[in-house]
Formats: structure tokens, C-alpha cells, sequence
């Protein structure tokens, strides 16, 4: 048995982890990250071979925080930020058999044959609609209410696709879409709210959070490592097996079984879990069942992701970010994104690399299928959404069982139980996206803030 003395235990060496270890180093609290996989980083990853790019798991983030921000500035010696060129910007959305330009603007709001005219017509009245009462409206309910049903089924149902992979039915608005629920709740408006807040003063760092997709150069994997050196090989106990807390009067103990099969038991005035619903039950054998079946109630979108590379492109220009796919289409894919659009020196000078996704909430047996199956069904996506014959130079599947939570009308059980459990073991601390958002700028928004708590806390 060896035994281990920190200040903070941090279980889950995810981006949300990673920026917990980081700012607690910094401000010189002595922190050992845990995590089963004998990598850090959780899904992402990038893979370099043959000329080619490519991610396994998040193709994007957003600069949505200035938490976000605040990394990039810390890093800045470390990463180079990228974003993509204006022409990629464009959003794709399928409808009746070809792509269509999402709009950007007023004027091709008007003509986009994305929407209805009723629709059109009926958004001038959206300042002048009343705010809902339901607390936990759903997506689509919100949607038909203030905007209408075109605007539902070519806009806001691809987009949940793309964040989600999931059904705006299903989905409470104030859950996972909270900066949308909070426009009509604070200004009574979405039009009114965009408005409103684009006038309120902003703080310097505050103008640098754009919104726009960003990504590291060389691929994500650059950002996860320069967090793995700034925090130090020695802070990290990957390869962790049977981990499980333990409370005493004054202290954690957490044990686990490391990478050589020994016993290893650490004692910490604080343990932070980061990890998804399901593994918390194991690692929380002190919560009652009622209370484990609150914190693990959250269903997770099944998700495939099929990677196809290609040398020479002969299909459509790629002049987008990419496309997404309207479950009213009754296509087979979610929606195809086009990375080396995005960024440069992703895949050769007349390449191209497509992720295809399919599954997610609607379709969950796609993740069941085999690979020459998934492969017919990429293929025959490919070939009819983006008009080529040819195939890939490259073809890669990944899957992911617990791709992406599902913020539903559970979650409000879900984070008072976090809440209950938080104070009532005082230092630990259950953080990851089992609450505040799934986006890497909300993974790092909340270790940032959970990180400075702790330290402000104890001065």
C-alpha cells in the first residue's frame, strides 16, 4: 500500500480537470490528477499521419468566455489560437435535396428559402411577445412560441443537432440553452435582448470573448499538452483503476489501484470529480441510493463519428463551415463538417477531410451498427450531399458511448442533489458536464472559477 499527502485530488483528466490542475498549481496548491485512461485530455485528440489533420472527438470550440480568454493569454507562449477564414464561416443547412446558406444577416433572413414568409412576417412581432412562466419549457416549445415552425425545424433543430446531438423536445431551455432563456426572462426578447446587450459596456477581456470557432494550430491535442506541462508529469496518476472516496472528519481519502496494480490510497483536504454521471456512483459509496439515482439521472447522446480523408477533392467546394442536417430531412447523418476548410495545414492543398456524425438522441442504433455498415451509410451521404463519387484516400470510425449529456427536465433534481451532497461534505466538490455546460469554453469557465473559489476561500 502506498500512501500519498495533497491538497487536492482532482479526479478526471478531461479539459474541465486540466484547468482546475492548472490554476490550482499556479496559485501553489499541491494537486494530483486522477484519471482510468493512461492519457490525458478525455475526448480530445488529434491524430497527424499521412498529411492529414484530423480530431477524434471535439472538431471546434467556441470563444464563448472570457475564462476561455484568460487560458489563451496564460498559454500564449505555449499555443497558437486559430480561427477559421472568413468564407469558412458559412453554415450549411439541407433542405429539399441541396444546401442552403443559414443567415447571417437581415437581408438574407428575407430571402433565404430556409424559412417560411409566415415566419418572416411573424419574427417582426417577437419584440412584442410576452416572456414564458414555464420553468422548464423545452427547446421547441420556446421556438414556436416566439419564432414559428420553420424557424424550429431549418435553425434551431439542426443547431441543437450539432451542439447536442439531440432533440430540442427533450431539452429544457433554461438547462442548455441558459444565455437564450435568459434574453427573453431578463429583456423580455430575443431580438430586444441581442440588442440590448450589445450596448452594455464590456470590460476588456469581456470584448475579446467573439464567439467565433477556434482551434490550436497543429490540431487540440497542442492545447491539452501545453496544460499537461505547465502542470507537471509528477501531478498525474493516469491509469487509475477502482477509485473510490472515502470521508473522514477532516480529511478525503481516496483510493485506487495505479498503471503497476498497486494498492494507493490518498488523503486530501479536497477531492473535485469531473467525471460523467455513471462513474460517480462508483466513486461516491457513501451517498444513499436515492440520492445516487438524482446525481446519475442524465441520458448521454450515443455518437459516431466517421473521419473521411481525401488527396485530391473533386466534389462541391467546401467554402463552409460545414453542414447540418434537419431531422425533418430524414437523412442519415446529423450533419458533415469540413475541418480543412477551417484551418490550415490540415490535409493536402487539393484535399479535403469530412467528419460525418450520425446517432445521437434520434437515432442511437447507429452506434450499434457494424463498420462496413457505417461506412455504406457515410459513403452514400458523401456522394449525394456533396455530389462526388470518389473515395476516400483515408476512412476512419470512432465511437463514442457517452458522447454528449442531455441537459432535460432531470437536471434540476441532478444539481440540487449536487448542491445537498457539496454541503454536506465540505471540500468535495462534483464539477464536469454533469452541470454548466458541455462546450470546452464552459469546461473551462467552471475550473477556472471552481479553482479561484478555493483559493479566494482561503486566504
Amino acid at each position: 500500500m502506498t500512501n500519498l499527502n495533497t491538497d487536492i485530488v482532482i479526479i478526471g483528466a478531461g479539459l474541465t480537470g486540466l484547468t482546475l490542475a492548472f490554476y490550482l498549481k499556479k496559485h501553489g496548491k499541491k494537486v494530483l490528477l486522477l484519471d482510468k485512461e493512461n492519457r490525458a485530455g478525455g475526448v480530445i485528440n488529434t491524430i497527424n499521419e499521412d498529411g492529414f489533420t484530423y480530431e477524434t472527438g471535439p472538431n471546434t470550440g467556441v470563444i464563448g468566455t472570457p475564462e476561455l480568454v484568460e487560458l489563451f493569454d496564460d498559454l500564449k507562449d505555449k499555443i497558437q489560437v486559430e480561427v477559421p477564414h472568413s468564407e469558412a464561416k458559412n453554415r450549411w443547412i439541407w433542405k429539399n435535396g441541396k444546401w442552403h446558406a443559414l443567415p447571417s444577416g437581415f437581408i438574407s433572413a428575407i430571402f433565404t428559402p430556409l424559412f417560411s414568409f409566415r415566419d418572416k412576417f411573424r419574427i417582426l412581432a417577437e419584440p412584442f411577445r410576452k416572456p414564458g412562466n414555464n420553468p422548464n419549457e423545452t427547446v421547441d416549445q420556446l421556438v414556436l412560441r416566439r419564432m414559428g415552425k420553420s424557424y424550429l425545424e431549418y435553425a434551431v433543430d439542426p443547431f441543437i443537432s450539432g451542439i447536442y446531438a439531440g432533440d430540442p423536445s427533450r431539452l429544457v431551455t433554461r438547462y442548455a440553452l441558459p444565455k437564450l432563456y435568459n434574453l427573453e426572462q431578463n429583456y423580455g426578447s430575443f431580438i430586444k435582448g441581442a440588442m440590448k446587450k450589445k450596448k452594455e459596456p464590456k470590460t476588456e477581456i469581456e470584448k475579446r470573448v467573439t464567439r467565433e470557432v477556434f482551434s490550436v494550430k497543429g490540431g487540440l491535442n497542442n492545447l491539452i499538452e501545453a496544460l499537461k506541462k505547465e502542470i507537471t508529469s509528477e501531478n498525474f496518476l493516469l491509469g487509475s483503476r477502482k477509485i473510490k472516496i472515502r470521508t473522514n472528519e477532516k480529511s478525503f481519502i481516496t483510493s485506487l489501484i495505479n498503471e503497476k496494480d498497486e494498492s494507493v490510497e490518498i488523503n486530501s483536504e479536497k477531492v473535485i470529480t469531473t467525471v460523467d454521471a455513471e462513474n460517480l456512483s462508483t466513486l461516491l459509496p457513501f451517498l444513499t441510493d436515492r440520492e445516487l439515482d438524482d446525481l446519475t439521472n442524465l441520458n448521454y447522446a450515443k455518437v459516431v463519428q466517421v473521419v473521411a480523408c481525401y488527396k485530391n477533392w473533386n466534389g462541391i467546394d467546401l467554402n463552409a463551415f460545414g453542414g447540418l442536417v434537419p431531422s425533418k430531412e430524414k437523412r442519415d447523418s446529423l450533419g458533415i463538417l469540413f475541418p480543412a476548410s477551417l484551418f490550415k495545414a490540415r490535409a493536402p492543398k487539393e484535399g479535403a477531410i469530412l467528419s460525418v456524425f450520425l446517432g445521437g438522441i434520434r437515432k442511437p442504433k447507429m452506434f450499434d451498427k457494424s463498420d462496413e455498415e457505417l461506412q455504406e451509410i457515410v459513403m452514400k451521404e458523401i456522394k449525394q450531399t456533396l455530389k462526388t463519387e470518389q473515395n476516400p484516400d483515408k476512412l476512419k470510425i470512432f465511437r463514442y458511448k457517452k458522447a454528449i449529456p442531455q441537459y432535460e427536465e432531470s437536471t434540476g433534481a441532478r444539481l440540487r442533489i449536487i448542491d445537498q451532497t457539496q454541503s454536506k461534505y465540505k471540500g468535495l466538490i462534483l464539477a464536469g458536464n454533469i452541470r454548466d455546460g458541455i462546450g470546452m469554453a464552459d469546461r473551462v469557465k467552471q475550473g477556472k472559477q471552481i479553482a479561484l473559489k478555493i483559493i479566494l476561500n482561503e486566504r
